[in-house]
């Protein structure tokens, strides 16, 4: 009899997933509402993303293994609301694959000697790619040595600045009395929707977990949980050292790491903190590409009917793979257009169409067999006006409409 996979290698699957180099952006793209906005607005995005999860989950329960997005979104809401929802999977994980294979490829690159940038990208791709075709295992494997990795090289990095963080700085106390925080909240919440993404890959682990809900469900809470630790220790380190005040420059420079540290080393000594984030973003660079792949790939097989045999899978990896990978050699900077619609496309999948899977379902199968997720009706609409509050949110930042703080 098979051994079923652990349950410490699916949530590192979902850790690995969220964890990317977004969460660099999270201290930037909260610095309006700073430290305590951002705990209640990251609080906030964590339980619904989860519960948005966990009806995915429960919808799931009602198919056979291997059933994705496709299938369910298909069979419970029709034609229309499948395109629309194809449409935002495709576009949001193509664009990532995009993303973190131009990022990663440069960093490989850099780490190779100062090759050309199509050699690093040719490299990390074949090494990487080749995991998720392998199979789910090796994912779930690689992953958990990437998560270790990070955690050891993100202690190394923070542990100097947690260590000196001040409450003062951390809770803002010496801004004038009628200084303003939660009109930034618009702004900072579609970033930190994009920060906790792991949808694609619940139907990845329920197959891999051979139709086994309790236990993808325990992953979820992990793998969520130890990225939400994560950021929250992240943002200490950051907002307990560098004022709010201080923020304009980074804010200008999009987040860049080089200048956050810069302008940090200007209250207190980074040492060698840049070279050791260099490592801590390529191994959250490759496990987010491993997740975010892999959630990809299910979606395909099951969209275009590929079996898990190597045929099937190679036909898989085929599309998963190779327009990304062309459109990166093509136009390596193509993404920096686009990129900012992310978050608008991942509303739809993580919050409209997860709320209306699971009344659909509820209506057509009744309850899940062997899972059901907690809140019943009142939950459904939470998720479903998460969905629509982040979308707004996009749409009115985009329309310069919502404030936006500069520092």
């Amino acid at each position: 009899m098979n051994k079923q996979p652990s349950l410490f290698g699916g949530a590192m699957i979902i850790a690995g997933t969220i964890v990317g180099a977004g969460m660099l952006a999270n201290p930037t793209a909260t610095s309006g509402v700073w430290f305590i906005g951002s705990l209640l607005v990251l609080l906030y995005t964590w339980f619904s993303m989860l519960t948005s999860g966990l009806m995915i989950l429960e919808v799931n329960t009602h198919y056979p293994s291997g059933a994705s997005f496709d299938t369910l979104v298909r069979d419970l809401l029709g034609q229309g609301w499948n395109i629309v929802n194809g449409v935002a999977v495709a576009f949001v994980l193509y664009l990532l694959t995009y993303a973190y294979i131009f990022v990663g490829g440069n960093l490989t690159a850099n780490a190779l000697g100062g090759q050309a940038l199509w050699v690093g990208q040719i490299v990390f791709f074949l090494i990487f790619a080749g995991c998720v075709w392998w199979s789910a295992k090796a994912v779930d494997r690689l992953t958990s040595v990437l998560i270790g990795g990070m955690v050891l090289t993100f202690i190394w990095a923070t542990g100097g600045l947690l260590s000196h963080t001040q409450l003062p700085v951390l809770l803002d106390s010496v801004a004038p009395a009628d200084t303003k925080y939660w009109i930034y909240a618009g702004t900072a919440l579609p970033v930190c929707l994009a920060s906790f993404g792991f949808h694609g890959n619940v139907s990845s682990l329920y197959k891999y977990f051979e139709g086994n809900a309790p236990k993808v469900a325990r992953s979820l809470w992990i793998g969520t949980l130890i990225a939400f630790a994560i950021y929250i220790l992240w943002q200490i380190a950051i907002h307990g050292n560098l004022p709010r005040s201080a923020f304009a420059p980074v804010i200008q420079a999009d987040g860049d790491v080089g200048v956050l540290i810069a302008e940090l080393s200007k209250f207190l000594s980074t040492g060698s903190m840049g070279k050791i984030l260099s490592f801590f973003s390529y191994m959250a660079i490759v496990s987010s590409f491993l997740g975010v792949t892999l959630g990809l790939f299910d979606y395909l097989s099951d969209l275009f009917g590929f079996d898990n045999s190597r045929a099937g899978r190679t036909k898989a990896a085929a599309i998963t793979f190779l327009p990304p990978l062309i459109a990166c050699l093509l136009y390596p900077l193509g993404f920096v257009a686009v990129i900012g619609y992310v978050g608008l496309a991942a509303a739809v999948w993580t919050g409209l169409v997860p709320a209306l899977l699971l009344h659909a379902s509820r209506k057509k199968h009744g309850m899940g067999k062997g899972y059901r997720v907690y809140g019943g009706m009142g939950m459904v609409i939470w998720v479903f006006a998460f969905g629509v509050i982040n979308i707004a949110a996009q749409l009115l930042s985009r329309a310069d409409i919502l404030p936006v703080f500069k520092g």
